[in-house]
């Protein structure tokens, strides 16, 4: 078999990886808008809808690990090769992530549904930071899929929005719970939302980083969010 042969393999190998987290990705954006509907109208059969689909993403990391870990095994890439399918299985892992904490919003839901004062709390934080992990997501798997760096770093500067909604509706959270007791348990269910949302936007973050690795070779995850443009414009 020919170099020229086993190359195009590989490319093949390579984009049938990518095609493969591209669509537990679409599955995971599925998964945090069912999560956040059932959130805004307490439809308990979206869910059960988001419980059902967290078990294709179990199944889904497992397979496309195993195709990461079998293609280093027959090809044993190098350089850029190497630290994409590294990526590739780091992005899945966060992708899994991300899909656990939609599951953890629908659960909280299904609980504070069955409370007699679950409107009693104004959530208007909760639903654009919902809105906003949502759209940084998508935007970090484009932004993988195209290699994009540029707007892998405009992603990471991004996440502070979301941290600062969260840091919002935790304070509001606070003043509720202290004017009336009786929405301490609503409340704390609300927060634990919150904060899945929050960490939602971490895994995208995640996700952008091993973007810029990927291209530049550069690890990004402790570097200040004003250095990011530099580091992207050298890749």
């Amino acid at each position: 078999m020919s170099d020229k042969h086993i190359l195009r393999k590989f490319d093949i190998d390579l984009n049938l990886l990518s095609s493969r987290l591209l669509e537990m990705g679409g599955l995971v954006e599925s998964q945090i808008a069912l999560a956040m509907d059932a959130m805004n109208t307490f439809d308990l059969p979206l869910v059960e809808q988001v419980l059902e689909g967290e078990r294709r993403l179990n199944a889904m990391e497992i397979e496309i690990d195993e195709e990461v870990c079998n293609i280093i095994a027959r090809r044993q890439p190098a350089a850029r090769d190497l630290r994409l399918l590294m990526a590739a299985s780091k992005c899945i892992t966060n992708l899994e992530r991300a899909g656990d904490e939609a599951r953890k919003i629908a659960k909280r839901t299904r609980r504070i549904a069955t409370e007699a004062n679950a409107r009693s709390i104004n959530i208007a934080e909760i639903k654009v930071s919902g809105e906003m992990a949502l759209h940084i997501l998508r935007r970090a798997l484009d932004a993988f899929a195209r290699m994009d760096t540029v707007a892998a770093a405009q992603i990471i500067r991004d996440d502070e929005t979301i941290d600062n909604e969260f840091r919002a509706f935790v304070r509001k959270l606070v003043t509720y719970m202290m004017e009336d007791p009786r929405t301490i348990s609503i409340g704390l269910d609300y927060l634990f939302i919150a904060k899945a949302i929050e960490r939602i936007g971490d895994h995208a973050t995640n996700i952008a980083e091993s973007v810029v690795y990927v291209v530049s070779g550069t690890d990004v995850r402790h570097v200040p969010r004003d250095q990011l443009g530099h580091d992207a414009s050298d890749s």
